[in-house]
């Protein structure tokens, strides 16, 4: 048991739980003297499989893995749902409690090592508003590389990102980072960051994006967010998936961007028909194709040769937004195999 658990009031975990920059630091520093590698997960909890199968990356490939969970503030526009996102605590701590890797039959087994579980006053010392004007202290923006895909829908939101995964980083120093490929652009823009900003911690070829965790029966890629389908919208929202392979089978048949984004379009109008028979409403955000270097929409001359194109699409499902990508083409040194 986490006599760090016991004096903060938290539940009861067999993994130690730091709460303060302070106290995590300290704990690393030891690390850093035993010459240990730390793999590192970054989440906002409610922690599904898709969340474990990056846990289980970093047990696989580091001596210790770190996993945090705070609800970042600054990636929430003020009309988003900060205040009721699921929060999950005791259920999330009985997940990773449960993993173990075994790196060889004579070694004893890992299991994460540490949960970072800070306080907003604790990650935002100058205070955080949800809205930007009223901000102040340092933020962190990737500047030409926020602004497309998710972040024409979501304008605050990448400078959430960077900001808080900034403070992450520089407070965790990371052997190894992993993130999920349904988050694609947030793991390509997090690469640009630390590849700008010369970290060591972890170094641009150690952020590793790991393939989406799906449904095994639907295709639905896993988020904390399909928390709040009710049976009916978890019923129609796999129709996203099936529309990004609509367009992906398009694509490899030789067809025309416009033809690959129509075939998925497509798809999700059938979806939202089929939704409103049973009460489901079903709106597309976007269906887009960029370049994963840039991020800039693929023009409609593109070749199959200047591959990898990043396929990706939202959706409002019902009240629920859902993202979900295919990337097309080579991915290696992209995506973790």
């Amino acid at each position: 048991m986490s006599t760090s658990s016991v004096q903060a009031g938290l539940p009861l975990s067999t993994i130690p739980i730091f709460t303060t920059v302070q106290a995590y630091r300290e704990w690393r520093q030891n690390a850093f003297l035993d010459q240990k590698t730390v793999g590192f997960v970054p989440t906002m909890g409610a922690l599904h499989d898709g969340h474990l199968a990056l846990v289980k990356r970093s047990l696989a490939a580091n001596d210790l893995t770190v996993v945090s969970i705070f609800v970042n503030p600054a990636q929430f526009a003020p009309h988003e749902d900060l205040a009721t996102y699921p929060r999950t605590l005791p259920n999330d701590l009985a997940l990773l409690a449960d993993l173990k890797h075994l790196p060889s039959p004579s070694s004893p087994p890992r299991t994460p090592s540490a949960l970072f579980l800070p306080s907003v006053q604790e990650m935002y010392p100058s205070g955080i508003s949800q809205e930007v004007g009223r901000q102040s202290g340092t933020f962190v923006e990737v500047k030409g590389y926020g602004e497309q895909m998710e972040g024409r829908s979501r304008p605050t939101f990448f400078r959430g990102v960077a900001t808080v995964v900034t403070k992450l980083f520089n407070i965790i120093q990371p052997t190894n980072a992993y993130f999920g490929q349904k988050d694609i652009q947030q793991g390509l823009l997090l690469r640009r960051l630390v590849t700008d900003l010369h970290m060591a911690h972890p170094a641009p070829e150690r952020l590793h994006i790991v393939p989406t965790a799906r449904d095994p029966a639907s295709g639905l890629a896993l988020s904390s967010r399909n928390a709040y389908l009710s049976e009916a919208e978890r019923r129609t929202a796999p129709a996203l998936y099936a529309a990004l392979q609509a367009a992906a089978r398009a694509w490899d048949a030789g067809e025309s961007k416009a033809r690959c984004v129509r075939g998925a379009v497509d798809v999700l109008e059938a979806a939202a028909r089929a939704g409103a028979a049973e009460g489901v409403e079903v709106k597309v955000d976007y269906v887009e194709m960029n370049d994963p270097g840039t991020f800039e929409v693929l023009g409609e001359e593109a070749r199959r040769e200047e591959a990898p194109v990043v396929l990706s699409a939202a959706v409002w499902v019902g009240r629920t937004r859902l993202i979900d990508n295919i990337v097309l083409g080579d991915t290696r040194g992209m995506i973790m195999g």
